[in-house]
C-alpha cells in the first residue's frame, strides 16, 4: 500500500479504464436529452484519461503537446479529498545543487497546483537552520487561493543549497506548526499532510514520530525522494507507512507531474471507504470552449468522486475517478425571481471561503467583444471588496457560516458598470441554497416597496392581451420552467404559461405570482396598442419627426413596442433585441432606461444619450418617463407614458410598475 508499485500506472490499465467507462457515453446523452443545459459533462478518471461529452477536438500547444491533465483541475481535486492542511518541507542543503533543486523546485511547485482554496499550507526550507519561504508568514498556514501560491512560487526561485540537512529539526518545526493551527479552528483537522521533497534520510526520526503523531496519525507524511540513488530510500518509506503516507522516487523534471499526483489517492481513501458521496461547487471560472457572442463565459463545476464498489477493492480504498457538470453562472441568475427585487435590488452568491460565485460588481473580463481577456485573480475576490461598507465583515462571515437573515447599511452603489454612483440603504437577506456550498444574497434599497398596486383579471383576458404582436416578455426571465420535463422543452414562456394556466400539465411548474401580475399588465396597457396606431395613422409629414420607437416596460417583464418607421430605416438595428443586453430585461438587471426614468420625479422625462456616441451626427436619444397612479391614500408609480418631438434620430420609451419603489423590501 505503501509502494509505489500498487499505484503504478500502465497502459493496460488506462486501455482497461477506457473500455469499461464507454458505458458513460449512453449516460451523457441520456441525461442531455432530460436536461439541455447540462452543457458539459465529462468523467476524469485517476489513472488519468478524460472522457467528455459532447467531444471536442483537442488542440496541441506549440510543441505538439496536449497537457492537459483532468487530476489538476480544482473541481476534480475538490471532489475526491477533503480540505487538508499541508506543511511542505523542502530540503536545501548542499547535496540539493544543481538539478535536484530544480526538480525539488518543480515537485513544490506541482504540489500547490493540487491545492485549492478550502486548503491551508506554508512551505519550510531546512539545512542546519529553517527557512520559511516567505518570512512575513512563519508560524501560520495561508489559505492556498491562487495570490497566495503564484506569490510562494516566486519565492522558490530564491532559494539556493548549502549546509547540512537537519531534518530532525524541520519535522519538529512542521508538526509544532499544524498543532498550532489547528488550535485556531481554521484550515482543517481531517486532512493533515507534511510533503517532504529531499534527497535523502540518514534516519527515519521514529522518535519524533512518536512524539507528536502517534498513536492517532493524524498527520500523514508523504515523502519526494529526488534523484535517482536510493540509499535513502528504505527510510523514506518507512517513514510513509508508519504515518498512512506515501513515498514516490522522482530522478527527472518528466516524473514530477505523475509522480506528485500519487499523493492525492492516498487522502481520498476515507471517502472512498465511507462512501462520502459528497456534491462539490467549484468558484467562478472563464470557460473558454463558451462564447456568449460575446467572449468566454463564466462557468461553475458541480463534481463528485466516483468509487469502486466491488467488495475486493471497497476497504483498500480505490478511487476510480471524478464526474462533472458545467454550469454558466447565468443560469443561475435565472433562478432569481427579478421582480421581487425591484431595479437596484440585485441577487450575489459566494463561496464557502468568501470569494464571489455571481455579483454585479464582479467583472472579470477586460476589453470588448471576442477580444475580451480575463482579468488574473478574478476567482478569488473577496465579497468585502465590492460591499465594502461591512467594514466588520458581518454579511461575508454570516454568509459563510451559512446563517439566515437581514441586515441593514449604507453603500455607495456603482451602477451603469460605475458610471454613475447611488447612495443607497441597502437591507440584505442572506441564506445557503440546499445541497451547494454556497451562499446567496439578495440586497434590497431599505424603505421602499412598501405600497402595491394590484387587479385582478380573468385568465382569459389576460392571455388574450397577453398574445399580441406588440407583446413581448423578458427573455431570460423564468416565468415557467421549461427544462425540467422534455415534453416542454421547445415552448415559449408564453407557451408555457397557456399550458399552465389550462390546467392540463400538472408537472409545469410555474411562478404563480408572477403570471397573474403580467397577464394583469397585459391588460391595463392594451389599450396603448390603439393609441400608438392612431398617431402613427393621424401624424401629418412633419408632426414627431424623428420619433422611431414607442415602447413600455413594466416590473413583470412585459414590454410593448410600437415602430414608427419601418424595421430598415432604425437608426439602432440592435435596439431592443436580443443582442441589446442594455436595453432589455435580463437575468441580472432591470433595462438601463426604466432604473433611470424609476428614480426621476414620475411625470418628468430623462434624456439620455448612448456613452459611446461620441462626435457622430446622428446619435440615438433616449427619453423615459415613469407615470404614477393617483390616490388619495397612497400613490405608487404605475406606468409611464410618452408624448413629444425630437429634433434628432429618437427613441422614445416609458415604463410600467405597480409599486412606488425601486426595490419592493416587502416582497420578500
Amino acid at each position: 500500500m505503501c509502494g509505489r508499485e500498487f499505484f503504478k500506472f500502465n497502459d493496460s490499465a488506462i486501455v482497461n479504464g477506457v473500455f469499461w467507462s464507454e458505458a458513460l457515453n449512453k449516460v451523457f446523452v441520456d441525461n442531455f436529452e432530460r436536461d439541455p443545459s447540462l452543457i458539459w459533462q465529462y468523467f476524469g478518471s485517476a489513472k488519468g484519461f478524460f472522457r467528455q461529452y459532447p467531444g471536442i477536438k483537442w488542440k496541441p500547444d506549440e510543441h505538439g503537446v496536449i497537457a492537459f491533465d483532468c487530476r489538476n483541475r480544482k473541481w476534480y481535486i475538490q471532489a475526491a479529498t477533503s480540505p487538508k492542511n499541508v506543511v511542505i518541507l523542502v530540503d536545501v542543503s548542499g547535496s540539493m545543487k544543481g538539478l535536484r533543486l530544480t526538480i525539488a523546485r518543480q515537485t513544490v511547485s506541482s504540489i500547490l497546483d493540487t491545492l485549492g482554496d478550502d486548503d491551508f499550507f506554508n512551505i519550510i526550507a531546512y539545512n542546519e537552520e529553517l527557512h520559511y519561504v516567505e518570512s512575513c508568514l512563519n508560524g501560520t498556514l495561508v489559505q492556498a487561493d491562487v495570490p497566495n501560491k503564484d506569490h510562494f512560487r516566486e519565492h522558490l526561485q530564491k532559494l539556493f543549497a548549502k549546509g547540512i540537512g537537519m531534518l530532525d529539526i524541520a519535522l519538529t518545526e512542521a508538526f509544532n506548526l499544524l498543532g498550532d493551527f489547528n488550535e485556531t479552528g481554521r484550515g482543517s483537522e481531517c486532512s493533515q499532510a507534511i510533503m517532504l521533497v529531499t534527497d535523502g534520510a540518514v534516519d527515519t526520526y521514529d522518535a519524533i514520530f512518536a512524539k507528536y503523531n502517534w498513536p492517532d496519525r493524524k498527520v500523514r507524511i508523504f515523502p519526494y525522494l529526488i534523484g535517482r540513488e536510493s540509499a535513502f530510500a528504505d527510510n523514506l518509506k518507512w517513514m510513509a507507512c508508519a504515518n498512512k503516507g506515501y513515498f514516490t522516487q522522482i530522478s527527472t523534471l518528466a516524473d514530477v507531474q505523475e509522480n506528485v499526483m500519487e499523493y492525492l489517492h492516498v487522502l481520498s481513501r476515507p471517502k472512498v471507504i465511507d462512501r462520502e458521496h459528497d456534491t462539490v461547487w467549484t468558484e467562478a471560472y472563464i470557460d473558454n470552449n463558451m462564447d456568449d457572442g460575446k467572449g468566454p463565459v463564466l462557468m461553475t463545476t458541480v463534481a463528485m468522486p466516483v468509487f469502486s464498489t466491488k467488495n475486493e477493492t471497497r476497504n483498500r480504498g480505490i478511487l476510480l475517478g471524478v464526474v462533472g457538470t458545467d454550469v454558466p453562472v447565468s443560469e443561475l441568475l435565472k433562478t432569481v425571481p427579478k421582480y421581487k427585487l425591484g431595479i437596484h435590488g440585485y441577487a450575489f452568491a459566494i463561496t464557502n471561503n468568501g470569494y464571489i460565485l455571481t455579483h454585479p460588481d464582479l467583472r472579470p473580463l477586460y476589453g470588448d467583444g471576442k477580444k475580451r481577456k480575463r482579468k488574473p485573480n478574478y476567482s478569488s475576490v473577496d465579497l468585502f471588496e465590492v460591499e465594502w461598507e461591512d467594514k466588520e465583515d458581518t454579511l461575508r462571515n454570516a454568509m459563510v457560516n451559512r446563517k439566515t437573515g437581514t441586515f441593514s447599511m449604507e453603500v455607495k452603489k456603482s451602477v451603469d458598470k460605475g458610471k454613475r454612483v447611488l447612495v443607497l440603504h441597502n437591507d440584505y437577506y442572506y441564506t445557503d441554497i440546499k445541497g451547494t456550498p454556497f451562499s446567496l444574497g439578495v440586497a434590497l434599497s431599505r424603505g421602499h416597496g412598501k405600497f402595491f398596486f394590484r387587479g385582478n383579471v380573468t385568465v382569459e383576458e389576460g392571455l388574450h392581451d397577453l398574445e399580441h404582436p406588440d407583446v413581448a416578455l423578458a427573455d431570460e426571465w423564468t416565468y415557467c420552467n421549461t427544462d425540467e420535463h422534455p415534453e416542454h422543452r421547445y415552448l415559449s414562456q408564453i407557451e408555457a404559461i397557456k399550458l399552465y394556466l389550462s390546467g392540463h400539465e400538472p408537472h409545469l411548474q410555474c411562478d404563480k405570482e408572477l403570471i397573474q401580475e403580467v397577464l394583469f399588465d397585459a391588460v391595463v396597457t392594451a389599450p396603448l396598442e390603439a393609441y400608438w396606431t392612431s398617431l402613427v395613422l393621424n401624424k401629418s409629414e412633419n408632426s414627431d419627426k424623428g420619433v422611431e420607437i414607442a415602447y413600455l416596460g413594466s416590473r413583470t417583464g412585459l414590454s410593448r413596442i410600437n415602430l414608427f418607421v419601418v424595421p430598415d430605416e432604425l437608426t439602432n438595428q440592435d435596439f431592443l433585441t436580443a443582442e441589446d443586453k442594455e436595453g432589455v430585461f435580463n437575468a441580472d438587471h432591470f433595462p438601463l432606461w426604466y432604473k433611470r426614468a424609476a428614480e426621476q420625479v414620475p411625470g418628468t422625462f430623462v434624456y439620455s444619450l448612448p456613452f459611446n456616441s461620441g462626435s457622430e451626427n446622428k446619435s440615438v436619444v433616449l427619453a423615459s418617463t415613469a407615470i404614477q397612479l393617483l390616490d388619495e391614500r397612497k400613490s405608487p408609480i404605475a406606468a409611464g407614458k410618452w408624448g413629444l418631438k425630437w429634433l434628432f434620430l429618437s427613441h422614445t420609451h416609458f415604463y410600467i410598475d405597480r409599486r412606488c419603489d425601486i426595490s419592493p423590501y416587502s416582497a420578500m
